[in-house]
């Protein structure tokens, strides 16, 4: 009887007797798993849960260290796929787990509609996912796990790309929006904007994932971990600092929550009237009301354009207010940015480009129109405007006015400061979402957008959070949440110079672009590739008892 090398694993060999002093617990848990994600129902369950892991690293929660591993789980799951097709679900089913909880404060306005987006969207993970398997799956070579740390981010940037579209809601949660708050990550951000942020937090998943779960494959792992750091560091001594320039002063006036219903536009306004009177002495240089001030055209109002000019010219600053209202001079409601000085509205105006779909209008109403009897969507749309502009506020000043969610959108601000604005500024309001993330994340997307420029910005909102970022991106002052309501004052330093993102612009995105078209020739030449037909081994002749060659047919 052989005895066994003491070599081969023990555990591996099959025994009808169990180790002294070990109870026996049936499968092991490994095990048990395994068959569970054989189910269906089971793995898609673990894909939803597995996309909407990294919602954690956003706002309020603001987890921005857990957004370097939160897609292992994911990346996990779909290299464990059987096939690439059900790689491609995983993928697919992830994606509507991460739109649902990085969105999920649009359920009480949307309602059942936030989970149909929600699953139109995660389709766009579906490719990513199949590529996740296509390189991580089994035991993936060094080459295969450098050309992943380079592919998979530039999958998951076009996914980004594509629903960025202001027709797919535009684009809230980028996964590189998580790292507002890290300075370093801003740095990068004034070199590549956020989709820089983005590859570089991908690349970090995908090496986390192989030291995980491929120990054969951890140098090539470890090789881009070494150099996301290098990179990091690289920027953070030679990316160009803004050269601070002065400061200005400018006032946020947020009036707070003012209950629905008749004459809640006049009650509003009353407040910031009121808000405003108190800036008096302060010496603003401008002053900033939130998103639908506003409720009225003030050139149908001229009772309210005469208060704002009194009020301009008791503070000593211009006030830019939001008209959300029928404009008398064309059809239709816009939203718009107005600048009123001391002897009324100086003609200085920007109506918002970009409108929330269902929230300002509702996209294919004649087929989507359903939409607003299932909840809070548009009644009518709003009219959009064809232009951004800059505004001289006075004091040689010239800002940027944005309004709503089109701070979500890195090429608006990018292409303000290329128009030489020197503050940007961004009316919201998201009093319908008061009790949720939506108010932290949105006034999270200021300090980006003010690092990716090296311009300070104001977000001024109505109901909190109100929010003033200097031209680094990091924090002025306080925020006014979304509890308060009054004024104050920030003193916004300024800032010259021209950051390599406003230079350059989406370069990260090129260079996404270029891998994946690099990885289709690749593909597309090793398909097309003649395969050589291999010769048949010799077979020496068969002999028969007498040493005779057998003769087939004999």
């Amino acid at each position: 009887m052989r005895l066994p090398d003491i070599r081969e694993p023990v555990v591996g060999r099959r025994s009808g007797r169990r180790s002294p002093g070990r109870p026996s617990s049936g499968r092991p848990s490994s095990g048990r798993w395994q068959d569970r994600l054989g189910s269906r129902w089971w793995r898609g369950a673990a894909a939803l849960a597995a996309g909407a892991i990294p919602a954690v690293a956003f706002p309020a929660p603001s987890l921005w260290w857990f957004a370097y591993v939160a897609l292992v789980p994911w990346m996990l799951l779909a290299r464990s796929a059987p096939i690439g097709r059900r790689a491609a679900y995983d993928g697919w089913l992830g994606g509507l787990g991460f739109m649902l909880a990085v969105h999920h404060w649009l359920l009480p306005s949307l309602h059942v509609f936030t989970v149909v987006i929600a699953a139109l969207l995660g389709a766009l993970w579906a490719p990513w996912g199949a590529l996740v398997h296509r390189f991580l799956a089994g035991v993936p070579s060094h080459g295969r796990v450098g050309a992943a740390l380079m592919v998979l981010p530039s999958g998951w940037l076009m996914v980004e790309l594509v629903r960025s579209w202001q027709g797919l809601g535009g684009p809230w949660g980028l996964l590189g929006s998580s790292q507002w708050q890290v300075e370093p990550a801003l740095r990068l951000a004034s070199v590549g904007g956020v989709w820089l942020l983005s590859f570089l937090v991908v690349a970090v998943n995908v090496a986390v994932t192989v030291l995980v779960a491929v120990r054969r494959s951890r140098m090539p792992a470890v090789a881009g971990l070494v150099a996301t750091a290098a990179a990091t560091s690289a920027a953070w001594v030679w990316s160009p600092r803004p050269d601070l320039d002065g400061s200005v002063a400018v006032a946020v006036v947020q009036p707070g929550t003012v209950a629905d219903g008749m004459g809640s536009a006049e009650r509003r306004f009353d407040r910031e009237e009121a808000l405003t009177r108190k800036l008096a002495g302060r010496d603003p240089d401008l002053i900033v009301w939130g998103e639908s001030s506003v409720g009225y055209d003030l050139a149908g109002r001229p009772d309210l354009a005469d208060r704002l000019a009194a009020l301009s010219r008791r503070t000593g600053a211009d006030i830019l207010v939001n008209v959300d209202a029928r404009r008398s001079d064309s059809p239709g409601i816009y939203k718009s940015s107005v600048l009123v000085g001391p002897h009324g509205p100086t003609g200085d105006r920007y109506d918002k480009m970009r409108l929330v779909p269902f929230g300002e209008y509702i996209p294919a109403r004649s087929l989507l129109g359903w939409a607003t009897s299932v909840g809070k969507a548009a009644g009518e749309d709003r009219r959009q405007g064809t232009r951004q502009v800059t505004m001289d506020v006075g004091h040689g000043l010239r800002v940027g006015p944005m309004v709503c969610f089109e701070s979500a959108f890195p090429d608006m601000s990018r292409h303000l400061a290329q128009d030489g604005a020197e503050v940007l500024l961004a009316q919201s309001s998201t009093s319908s979402f008061q009790r949720s993330w939506a108010p932290e994340q949105h006034a999270s997307l200021a300090a980006l957008r003010a690092a990716e420029t090296g311009r300070p910005m104001v977000h001024a909102t109505l109901t909190g959070v109100s929010a003033v970022y200097g031209p680094d991106g990091t924090r002025v002052g306080s925020w006014l949440g979304t509890g308060t309501r009054g004024s104050a004052v920030y003193e916004v330093p300024l800032a010259r110079g021209v950051t390599p993102y406003v230079r350059f612009g989406d370069w990260p995105l090129g260079v996404a672009l270029l891998t994946l078209a690099a990885l289709c020739a690749a593909e597309g030449a090793q398909a097309f590739r003649p395969r050589r037909s291999s010769p048949l081994p010799h077979v020496p002749p068969v002999r028969t008892a007498h040493e005779s060659p057998a003769r087939p047919g004999r």
